[in-house]
């Protein structure tokens, strides 16, 4: 079609705008994998998806006397893939305490300060070697006839050689027994170990990754045959298990699962203090007293008992023993589940924990039910152990401890509230929507700390919580490029791993929810997200396209900026006109703005936001081209006379597509707060101009009032400037808040 484009351009009205391009509003396109039959390009499981099943029957011995674990399980593992399958990979995670390992061999080599005269002498230990006897010591690999097999042991990742292939919708068993040394916590760190009390002279014991675990064979991946370095967490298949637990008889156990016989460990007070609880919503019950407790702590039994528990489509089993544990149970009351919310905890974590664990772990439940899926398993537990938070399937280790003394104040209340609330929160991501937390850390720990925030805010209003928001992320983000790497990185890679894969992408949803897609629109596509891959394996990708897929939002601009790169947010608010008819409309008044770094012209009585206003301009009537009609000038002007037009120009400093959320205050001392789309930047990702109609006249500015964005630089956000003590502040003073 031929065109007049010389005509056309001068007709045409000029966009403001600066041609810097760099592809921000591009679709992610192969960045995703290729929609297929496992996977579709909506986001769900496609027609063909599949997933492993792995069963557990486990027995295990917990030696109080030299802090080891021995056992034994019988593996059967069903091939669902549509290969045939001649080897399996099986997980060793306790070999990440041998003696120089791999983990040990690469870890430190960025984490040694550049002072080395203040190296600690742990530091010192954990990097030279500490002499712990660690990793799995295994006695035997067979078939469920005894019949050895072979096997390849490299570092934390054993490959067993089958028999025969494993053909589609067959199942194999195996057999393996083993033993380790449980690692001192407060020596050698760690998710699993042990707290010595040295005052009564007892252990705390905190149980997991204790046998052999089956790796994940998935569609994406193949075998997820990572070897566990320490920073990455776990991939693991669904599956059932039944668990005996052999422990001293002055033990409570708390582990995944049920328990199948409560009358042959638990007293006849205890048995019916536990049937109280179930139907108790509105207060914890105390199973097992701090007095009968302490009792225990000083007499020490000698005989054992074993404990059974059994659980269902879990994808992996820990438990926590000991004979210093107080117990609490309530039940919770969901839409379609009634599970009991459990807390163990040593008399040191008192009162503190009697108060709030439990708590703690009914509000989880409810608001991430609320938001995600019903929380479907039978229970959830809270264990209180020193300076650790760590998860598994209806059972997590928690900080969070009174001073000596027996006093807290709302900063250790916090602290422990908020750790309770994550771990409870992993029952649902990744236990639940079962995320591989070995390559993609941010899919559990980041959508896990953003609803960690959400229930915070929900139900602790009163405390001193300040995580995981768009303002707490600001220092890291305002940070060197040289020392970060995108929410898109593997964990073992990451520089920063708490931000990385915790704070930034909580911040990032935040937004999401807040800012740019608004609390309905997210909160159902959340809601999908959760309900599609519930009990299944997602990937990135089936996150980022679920969320567009349930919205009609297309966001792949938001993954791009906030998942896959290292920019900003840093918008500055840099220059502002006035334009405005004068009188009845039938005058137009022009004079030059005060510069954007003073106060204006306001010592002469002109408008303290940039003086008078400017002229608006007839339109040429030529820009009707081939339509006969005119340009109704004076109608136009009839209808604008009042008005206050304000030509605002933002310059993206900071490199990432934002939405614009801007505070207007009026000279008459109102407020109004207003959002533009983060679409306005898709013609220029570097500079915007744009025009805003206002009925009274506007006395400042200022661009993200709230902190709601991550703004890294505040200062250059408010129009006009101030010439002394924040310009931010003082904006936001004078404007009254």
């Amino acid at each position: 079609m031929r065109r007049n484009l010389l005509l056309i351009f001068l007709l045409t009205p000029v966009l403001t705008f600066a041609q810097n391009w760099g592809a921000k509003f591009e679709q992610l396109g192969t960045a995703l994998p290729t929609p297929n039959e496992y996977r579709t390009g909506s986001g769900e499981p496609g027609p063909a998806y599949w997933q492993q099943k792995a069963d557990y029957k486990i027995a295990l011995t917990l030696n109080d006397d030299n802090q080891s674990v021995s056992g034994s399980e019988t593996v059967t593992y069903t091939n669902n893939s549509p290969s045939t399958l001649k080897y399996i990979w099986v997980q060793l995670d306790q070999n990440v305490r041998e003696q120089n390992n791999l983990g040990a061999q690469t870890s430190g080599f960025q984490q040694i300060p550049e002072n080395t005269n203040e190296l600690s002498t742990t530091r010192a230990a954990s990097l030279a070697g500490n002499g712990f006897d660690g990793g799995f010591k295994l006695k035997s690999v067979t078939d469920v006839n005894g019949k050895a097999l072979p096997y390849v042991v490299n570092n934390t990742m054993m490959k067993i050689t089958l028999p025969t292939p494993l053909k589609t919708g067959q199942s194999f068993s195996f057999k393996t027994a083993w033993s380790y040394n449980i690692n001192d916590r407060a020596q050698l760190g760690g998710r699993s170990g042990y707290e010595y009390f040295k005052d009564d002279g007892n252990y705390v014991y905190t149980i997991a990754q204790f046998f052999p675990r089956m790796a994940v064979y998935d569609d994406v991946n193949g075998w997820q045959n990572k070897q566990f370095l320490g920073s990455g967490e776990f991939a693991l298949p669904f599956g059932d298990y039944e668990v005996s637990i052999t422990v001293p008889s002055d033990h409570i156990v708390a582990a995944t699962g049920t328990l199948q016989n409560p009358e042959k460990v638990l007293t006849k007070d205890e048995l019916q203090r536990l049937e109280k609880a179930k139907k108790s919503f509105d207060a914890p019950v105390i199973i097992t007293t701090q007095k009968e407790a302490e009792a225990k702590e000083k007499k020490k039994a000698s005989t054992q008992s074993t404990w059974i528990y059994k659980a269902e489509n879990v994808r992996d089993f820990a438990f926590a023993s000991s004979r210093k544990f107080i117990w609490d149970a309530q039940a919770v009351k969901l839409a379609n589940n009634t599970p009991l919310a459990m807390s163990y905890y040593p008399k040191e974590g008192n009162p503190l924990w009697e108060k709030e664990s439990t708590k703690a772990v009914v509000n989880t439940l409810i608001a991430y039910s609320d938001m995600s899926i019903d929380y479907p398993y039978p229970k959830a537990i809270s264990v209180h152990a020193a300076s650790i938070g760590m998860e598994y399937p209806m059972i997590c280790f928690n900080f969070g401890r009174p001073r000596p003394d027996g006093t807290y104040d709302d900063f250790i209340t916090t602290r422990m509230v908020s750790v309770i609330v994550h771990e409870v929160g992993h029952n649902f991501f990744p236990m639940i929507v079962n995320s591989d937390e070995r390559q993609w850390a941010w899919m559990d720990e980041g959508l896990n700390s953003f609803l960690e925030y959400q229930t915070m805010h929900r139900f602790y209003k009163h405390l001193p919580y300040n995580s995981n928001s768009p303002e707490a992320i600001v220092p890291y983000m305002k940070g060197s490029k040289d020392y970060m790497r995108p929410i898109m990185t593997n964990p073992e890679q990451a520089l920063q791993l708490g931000p990385e894969a915790y704070s930034k992408p909580s911040a990032a949803l935040v937004i999401l929810r807040e800012t740019v897609m608004g609390p309905e629109l997210f909160d159902a596509a959340f809601k999908e997200y959760s309900e599609r891959w519930a009990f299944k394996h997602p990937k990135p990708a089936d996150f980022f396209r679920t969320m567009e897929d349930a919205s009609a939002v297309d966001l792949d601009w938001f993954w791009k900026g906030w998942f896959y790169g290292t920019d900003n947010v840093e918008v500055e608010v840099s220059d502002v006109k006035w334009f405005k008819i004068k009188g009845e409309g039938k005058q137009i008044e022009k004079t030059v703005t005060a510069a954007p770094g003073t106060l204006g012209a306001e010592q002469n009585g002109e408008n303290p936001f940039y003086g008078q206003p400017q002229e608006i301009s007839l339109t040429d009537s030529r820009v009707r081209g081939e339509y006969r009609s005119d340009i109704p000038n004076e109608e136009i002007k009839t209808r604008l006379a009042g008005k206050n037009l304000y030509q605002v120009t933002f310059k993206n400093e900071g490199g990432l597509v934002t939405p614009l959320l801007i505070e207007w205050t009026y000279k008459d001392g109102t407020k109004e707060l207003e959002k533009i789309p983060a679409e306005i930047w898709r013609y220029s990702e570097k500079e915007v101009s744009h025009i805003f109609s206002k009925d009274k006249e506007v006395a400042s500015m200022i661009f993200d009032p709230n902190k709601a964005l991550a703004d890294v630089n505040v200062e250059n956000n408010v129009f006009p400037r101030q010439n002394s003590k924040s310009a931010f502040d003082k904006a936001k003073e004078k404007g009254g808040n």
